[in-house]
């Protein structure tokens, strides 16, 4: 044993000691043989990117590559829940037409890591707004059936049967569109709590709110909603247009699936007051109108109050970003990632606003 793996054991590990990967690779590994995984060393275990909630941990052990995500340090109140939840959707997923990666074990119980946590398959594929292989940079139509495949598979989520395959008691269908916009709201006070945090200082909050409350459609059909569609939660073959994943699981429910849809066209680069991540270069990529349609073909769901979804996506995930703005100000989330998030929420709502006005 070296000096440097005396006093840190993740060198005998094969992991830099200067690198904090926010998981004892030592207890992780002592779990995967509870779980009966192949043995071995754990090796190349690096930090991802792409997320400023939760910890994504990459690693080889025999011979398979996996992905460890698991809360962030600083644990919100519901960070254990989340993960589990996220467990149990992507293993109701499996064997289904929906990309996603492939559950191996969960860990439900924080006495391992601190917090609970799932193992998924390593998925070989990239995030387009990190950056485009020179066969998708090199050709527009390429980039235009990316952008076509990922409304294929919203589509075909919100198509699943969720009670054929296990997730009857997943969340409350009843009711989901009426509890919305309380629900939210309920979230966005709750964020007081947190010392020195000024308040949701969001122009058109109530305004946006009311207009929610009082254009809800009548009716709504359950699905599995994913909860946070947009290019930065996706992986696509590197090898062609086709989608490998829909990443990032946590905020999945039971709920009406065309929220998913609304979060897409919010976050869709390229058209006038997208909020979403930016991808170069995007010329080709279908405009939100050609998603619209698409989305429609592949589904048997009504888009008539479509404008609704969009203004509900803006309201939700408005307030789901104030959350680390929030934390910020007491120190458990970065501040400049906190004050950029507040500025998105602005935008949300300006967004909403500027939807209602057309309408």
């Amino acid at each position: 044993m070296t000096q440097d793996e005396a006093l840190d054991p993740r060198a005998a590990l094969g992991v830099d000691p200067g690198v904090d990967l926010g998981v004892d690779l030592e207890r992780l590994a002592a779990w995967m043989d509870a779980q009966g995984l192949p043995p071995g060393p754990i090796e190349r275990s690096e930090r991802l990117g792409g997320g400023t909630q939760n910890i994504l941990l990459r690693f080889e052990r025999g011979g398979s590559a996996y992905v460890l995500r698991r809360p962030p340090l600083h644990k919100r109140e519901n960070s254990d829940e989340t993960m589990r939840r996220e467990a149990r959707v992507l293993g109701a997923l499996r064997g289904s037409t929906v990309p996603h990666p492939r559950l191996v074990a969960a860990c439900a119980e924080t006495d391992v890591l601190g917090a609970s946590f799932t193992l998924m398959e390593a998925v070989r594929g990239f995030n387009p707004t990190v950056g485009l292989p020179t066969l998708h940079a090199s050709d527009p139509r390429i980039r235009h059936r990316m952008g076509l495949a990922l409304a294929d598979a919203i589509a075909a989520l919100g198509e699943i049967d969720h009670v054929a395959v296990g997730l009857a008691d997943f969340g409350r269908p009843e009711g989901y569109l009426e509890r919305q916009v309380a629900r939210w709201r309920r979230q966005l006070e709750g964020y007081g709590a947190l010392p020195g945090y000024p308040g949701p200082e969001i122009p058109g909050l109530d305004h946006v709110a009311t207009w929610l409350e009082r254009n809800r459609p009548d009716r709504s059909r359950p699905g599995i909603l994913h909860g946070d569609t947009h290019l930065a939660n996706v992986l696509y073959d590197p090898d062609g247009p086709e989608l490998a994943a829909i990443v990032d699981w946590e905020l999945a429910t039971i709920g009406d699936p065309l929220l998913d849809l609304g979060q897409l066209l919010v976050t869709w680069p390229g058209e006038d007051g997208s909020l979403g991540p930016s991808v170069s270069p995007w010329e080709g990529f279908p405009r939100a109108a050609e998603l619209v349609a698409r989305y429609r073909e592949r589904s048997t769901r009504s888009l008539d109050a479509l404008a609704w979804y969009e203004v509900l996506a803006c309201y939700r995930l408005g307030i789901i970003l104030e959350g680390t703005h929030a934390r910020a100000f007491v120190g458990k989330a970065n501040r400049a990632i906190g004050d950029a998030l507040h500025a998105t929420t602005l935008a949300l709502f300006a967004r909403a606003t500027r939807r209602i006005r057309a309408r």
